[in-house]
């Protein structure tokens, strides 16, 4: 392990060179992140996932500057020019851009016009000029030759050595780049003829704004509308500020030699030194937008997958439908398929009340506790079929977001789920799943497809894909999975399985029956000691042979339960059931070599609540009577809405209109400003004021600042509405906004990350 590793990453996160080290070597081990993060604390000084997941990415990095260092060193010493200078300075740069600078004199060349000069004898012309010993222009005239037509050829060949000497020097790229990071400007114009074509970029025909300050989604705007060939755009800093720092380090003296000098240095920033350099800030702007982009999306992934479950219930599920009607199916608690059919309850005549006839029966036959209905097109108008129906009995009906279900139903999941189905049945299927275990089905679509993020068809899919794999990974992990019920796919997230092993666990599950214990996982085909270490915490079977199996707590330290158990004379269920036992016990008794004080403290809560579920509760949700589309929308009006995306300038808000209005960050209150703990998240139900209506550009602008001033849902407000304590509002705790604050906790990430790439 790298000691210099080490040292960079402690400073970059601010820990200790201990806990880098010793987190290095669990990853280096085949350890995971959640196991690290949860069993491993006294290790890694108590990181969380994020910490961890860093130090995995810094690694990385660091390694792959080390191995362009070392090809580096080793071209530059075939070629006999290395020093120990020189050497020096390789050794002590982890920045691959400096690495580059450093290496490019040395850079084996195509044809330039510097090394088409150099040929035609040029190159002492050059160093003469470049000296600017008063040297008279005159001198190219002995330069002539049968390649070199005139002295003013010999020049301009000089000055084209002299401007690729210039873009070589490291010294003056370094000035130059903190010269673009200091004041470039990102500057756009629109493609003569491509107006009408780019009107959604229309704020971008004519723009400019500082580089370092501009936010992400308007640089991926902009590079978006330049990909599809309405924009063309720039980044650089005051022409005359580049050339005049050049020249302050370049032109040292008077005279005609200085002339060409100057001449040349002119030509070396516009030809050579600007494009490389607009083309590195490009990418690092890029890569900025990216990383901030990505960091919301996966937020608002974890915040979906995290969503709050019905549990397992009997559900039937609606896919609405106008023409081709509803489909639906009747789901058991596990999300098993016993039933299917079509109905058609928005038609006024008898197939309405064969519909309702329908509904009925199958609540009573399959012990419904709620239905779900897609909130596609006709699911308002469903929803409020299913919820006038007179069942006898309590049923909830629930709006479920349906994003990404029909990607499932055509899916190769779906069809080796569902191979005797077509696409409408495993769509309302994924709907019900959606209700009883969000993150059960979710993880079966790719996350891309889900649609909770901003560009994401615009960021580097690799970071993302590894983002998002990541985000599955820490919830899946961290809500924990049924052994003896759980599919192949949602296993396959579990810390140490993938798709091969949980498969394999399945297949012994068909074959063998269900898990009675966790050490029954060693029979499973290819899962050895150190895969069994890495997943059994996370795994849970209910009504097994140890009640410990259906907890958090990992089998290494059931020895050091049972031992508690005994001193306090009594068994491991009744300390898991009897909260007096569990206060007798202080922690510091038990700490070791092996176990420290913050295992120990995990240990007791967990067996104080096993298996307990970090998701909030499921609630009902109701939209306002009679707002169904979006000529029903009235500026004013007070509407109840459910939060259905979070970007870096705002929160989409479902109002039940078909079109999500955009709430921007401007018009959030500050309960979801000052308070990271009330911020806004995805699936929160909120109140807003329509601030205004574009139904041709279908665009809903909204306002979280003010929404419970007055007025019922649905209605505009006056100076003499006030408050309405109709049930179906949520109460209203925030106070007047502050302007453009964070828009969320992870905010905080998002500017950590700005300082990392300004630094």
């Amino acid at each position: 392990m790298n000691p210099k590793h080490i040292a960079l990453i402690s400073s970059e996160l601010g820990i200790s060179g201990k806990q880098a080290e010793n987190t290095m070597t669990l990853l280096s081990e085949g350890s995971t992140v959640p196991f690290i993060s949860r069993y491993r604390k006294e290790v890694t000084g108590s990181l969380d996932e994020v910490q961890i997941g860093r130090i995995e990415d810094l690694q990385k990095r660091y390694k792959e500057v080390d191995d362009r260092r070392e090809f580096i060193i080793k071209t530059i010493t075939e070629q006999e020019k290395m020093t120990p200078e020189l050497l020096a300075k390789l050794e002590e740069t982890w920045v691959l851009a400096e690495l580059e600078d450093i290496y490019l004199p040395y850079k084996p060349k195509r044809k330039t016009r510097a090394t088409v000069a150099i040929e035609k004898g040029l190159e002492p012309l050059a160093k003469l000029l470049f000296e600017q010993q008063d040297t008279d222009t005159a001198a190219a005239e002995t330069f002539i030759n049968e390649q070199v037509a005139s002295s003013e050829e010999a020049l301009k060949g000089a000055r084209d050595i002299i401007a690729e000497w210039i873009n070589e020097n490291a010294e003056c790229r370094d000035k130059l780049r903190k010269l673009f990071t200091n004041t470039a400007k990102l500057t756009s114009k629109v493609v003569e003829g491509k107006e009408a074509d780019g009107d959604k970029y229309k704020d971008y025909f004519e723009f400019s704004e500082d580089l370092r300050e501009m936010p992400s989604h308007r640089v991926l705007a902009i590079l978006r509308a330049e990909n599809e060939g309405i924009l063309f755009s720039s980044i650089a800093p005051v022409e005359e500020d580049a050339n005049a720092l050049i020249n302050k380090q370049f032109v040292t003296g008077k005279g005609a030699a200085a002339e060409q000098v100057t001449k040349a240095a002119a030509d070396a920033y516009k030809r050579l030194l600007r494009p490389s350099l607009e083309n590195e800030f490009r990418a690092v702007a890029k890569e900025k937008a990216d990383a901030e982009a990505i960091e919301v999306f996966a937020e608002n992934l974890r915040q979906l997958l995290l969503a709050a479950p019905l549990g397992p219930k009997g559900v039937i599920a609606i896919d609405p439908g106008y023409r081709t009607g509803c489909k639906i199916v009747a789901l058991d608690n596990q999300g098993n398929m016993q039933a299917n059919d079509v109905i058609f309850p928005l038609e006024k005549n008898y197939k309405r009340d064969d519909a309702e006839a329908l509904l009925k029966k199958w609540a009573d036959k399959y012990d419904t506790a709620a239905i779900a209905v897609g909130n596609g097109t006709a699911g308002r108008e469903t929803e409020e079929f299913v919820k006038k129906i007179d069942f006898g009995k309590k049923i909830n009906v629930f709006m479920v977001n349906e994003s990404g279900a029909s990607v499932y139903s055509a899916s190769e999941v779906a069809r080796e789920e569902f191979p005797d189905y077509d696409v409408t049945v495993r769509g309302a299927v994924s709907i019900g799943r959606r209700l009883i275990d969000p993150l059960a089905e979710l993880v079966k679509i790719d996350p891309k497809a889900i649609g909770v993020g901003q560009y994401q068809h615009d960021v580097s899919q690799s970071s993302l894909k590894q983002s998002l794999d990541r985000v599955v990974v820490s919830c899946v992990n961290n809500v924990g999975v049924n052994l003896n019920t759980a599919s192949k796919h949602l296993l396959a997230y579990i810390s140490g399985l993938g798709p091969s092993l949980a498969e394999n666990i399945v297949k012994y599950r068909k074959e063998n029956g269900a898990f009675s214990n966790r050490m029954q996982l060693k029979k499973v085909h290819r899962l050895g000691d150190k895969a069994f270490e890495q997943c059994a915490g996370f795994l849970r079977i209910e009504n097994g042979d140890n009640p410990l199996d259906n907890s958090a707590v990992h089998p290494e330290r059931y020895d050091l339960i049972k031992n508690m158990a005994e001193k306090q004379h009594c068994t491991v269920p009744d300390l898991m059931s009897k909260d007096d036992l569990r206060k007798q016990i202080n922690p510091k008794d038990y700490v070791s070599e092996e176990v420290g004080l913050l295992t120990l403290e995990d240990i007791l809560k967990e067996l104080a609540k096993p298996s307990r579920d970090p998701r909030d509760e499921i609630s009902i949700f109701e939209y306002a009577e009679g707002i169904h589309k979006m000529e029903d929308v009235k500026p004013g009006m007070v509407l109840p809405g459910v939060v259905t995306n979070i970007t870096a300038f705002g929160a989409f808000v479902d109002i039940g209109v078909k079109q999500d209005g955009l709430v921007h960050i401007s018009h959030l209150s500050n309960k979801f400003i000052s308070n990271p703990n009330e911020a806004v998240k995805l699936n929160q139900k909120v109140q807003v004021t329509v601030l205004e209506i574009d139904v041709a550009r279908k665009r809903i602008s909204l306002s979280m600042k003010d929404s419970n001033a007055g007025g019922a849902p649905g209605q505009r407000k006056n100076q003499d509405s006030r408050p309405n304590n109709d049930a179906r509002r949520e109460p209203r705790k925030d106070k007047p906004a502050a302007k453009e604050a964070p828009l969320n906790d992870f905010q905080a990430k998002l500017a950590a990350l700005k300082n990392k790439f300004d630094h």
